[in-house]
């Protein structure tokens, strides 16, 4: 293998390219970003007072293989000092809240919150989890994230509960989601066990092959929900850039529009608005619709899988008010499709992350999440709302939901159009056809990244390891 070229510089492509450029068998690795910078949605902006507020992923779980992988690349690019970990007993793990029927509820946590009536539900949780035992195995290959919950643990959970869940993940519709690829675990309990209950007590199918270093080692030690870094997330992307950079072996373009992909017997020619680059092999971390668009028409089947992968917007506004200004203490609130389509959520960052704080005076820093799945329906299209809109919107529910009567003294409002790939009914089928596809022609071409195999931040990273590994015949 002498030229991998690997397009797209987010977290997925950046994984592809660290993978790759530790195996003695690829020569030259070459990566193409078509924005200025890279990390893809992994984007923090640090002002000068020392405040970070997060544009994108703000907490990553270490949990499990995918979990553990993660952590094994900030240890080896030496990131350890800089992780801010929270533990599953800090207010911000324990309190999470729903914003149901006007008001704030919290999740039911603990003992009590199983065997009591917690609102807004109107029966106690541990007769739906006592009753789902019993529940006959479904027999359809895929069914909607809400069907599968109403079926197996009733239609309230899954009106408020999962279509709030799924809106906090994917900003999308639990009705059209597709709990195989969304939730594979859910889907596996019930194909292995015949429950979740038993599922998650026995384990629901196989997973990654990661040994846990040792920060993964304390992060199970010191029982870690979620962690962040010191200068925010974005400081992930860009250790692993500067790690390629120093390592010789790849070449990073910025810039760099991937306009046309043209293949010969000799490889490909990949045609960027100011010259042609040629490879043998290609890992596309690009988003589904943009290889689509640069594939030659004679891979017609695999074009039109790729464009039925559709995606979302989502408007992300950050906040920032002088002092304490939080009614409850948490991670934050979710909003249920049937209380407001527009508004997904807001994550009250100064309570998980107090560190992202300017150190001088008291602030409190928040994240209203708008759109997502219901964008258009909403606020009609991305190129006609203006950002004054979308940031009165979000204080507004601020105000609304929280009581905050101040202004905010800080604002900063992204549009972040397609980030999130939606997994519809059918998306396994999708992706399995599309790599048969592949596979059958002998195509030098590779999938990684969100729109295939898992949309969270652990889940793109493996998705680059795999793909290289693959491609150097390792295996995860």
């Amino acid at each position: 293998m002498k030229t991998v070229a690997v397009l797209g510089g987010g977290i997925g492509g950046l994984a592809a390219c660290y993978y790759l450029c530790r195996s003695p068998q690829v020569t030259k690795v070459i990566l193409l970003e078509s924005s200025a910078r890279y990390g893809g949605w992994l984007w923090s902006t640090r002002r000068s007072d020392g405040a970070v507020f997060e544009h994108g992923p703000r907490g990553i779980r270490p949990a499990g293989p995918v979990g553990w992988n993660t952590l094994n690349i900030v240890a080896d690019l030496g990131l350890e000092n800089e992780i801010l970990p929270v533990t599953y007993s800090h207010v911000a793990s324990k309190n999470r809240y729903l914003y149901v029927n006007d008001q704030l509820h919290k999740m039911p946590s603990g003992i009590g919150g199983v065997v009591w009536t917690v609102p807004p539900f109107s029966r106690p949780l541990l007769l739906s989890i006592a009753k789902e035992i019993l529940v006959k195995k479904g027999t359809e290959e895929d069914e909607s994230v809400h069907s599968f919950v109403s079926r197996r643990l009733g239609k309230e959970l899954a009106d408020i509960a999962i279509d709030s869940l799924c809106r906090g993940v994917f900003a999308g519709d639990s009705r059209k989601l597709s709990v195989r690829s969304c939730f594979p675990f859910l889907y596996n309990a019930e194909q292995h066990r015949g429950s979740l209950v038993l599922g998650m007590l026995l384990g629901s199918g196989p997973t990654p092959n990661v040994i846990p270093g040792p920060l993964a080692q304390r992060s199970r030690t010191e029982s870690w929900a979620q962690w962040s870094l010191r200068r925010g997330l974005e400081s992930l992307p860009q250790a692993i850039t500067d790690f390629l950079a120093q390592s010789g072996r790849v070449e990073l373009h910025r810039d760099a529009t991937v306009k046309q992909l043209c293949l010969s017997a000799s490889g490909w020619e990949i045609h960027l608005e100011d010259g042609v680059i040629s490879a043998d092999h290609i890992i596309s971390a690009l988003p589904a619709k943009a290889l689509s668009s640069a594939l030659p028409s004679s891979f017609q089947h695999l074009i039109q899988q790729l464009q039925d992968i559709s995606t979302v917007t989502v408007a992300v506004v950050n906040l920032e008010y002088e002092g304490s200004i939080l009614p409850v203490m948490g991670f934050g609130h979710l909003v249920p499709s049937s209380e407001d389509r527009g508004l997904l959520g807001v994550v009250y960052d100064s309570v998980p992350f107090p560190q992202h704080n300017a150190p001088n005076g008291e602030s409190t820093r928040l994240t209203v999440m708008m759109g997502g799945a219901w964008f258009q329906e909403v606020f009609g299209t991305p190129e006609t709302i203006t950002e004054e809109c979308l940031l009165a919107t979000a204080t507004e529910a601020v105000q609304r939901h929280l009581g905050v009567t101040a202004s905010p003294c800080w604002s900063r409002v992204a549009l972040q159009k397609d980030c999130i790939p939606q997994y519809h009914l059918g998306h396994w089928q999708r992706v399995e056809s599309m790599r048969s596809y592949i596979k059958k022609n002998l195509l030098p071409l590779s999938l990684a990244g969100s729109c295939y195999d898992g949309v969270s931040v652990n889940d793109v990273i493996i998705s680059g390891r795999t793909a290289a590994e693959g491609l150097l015949g390792t295996g995860v």
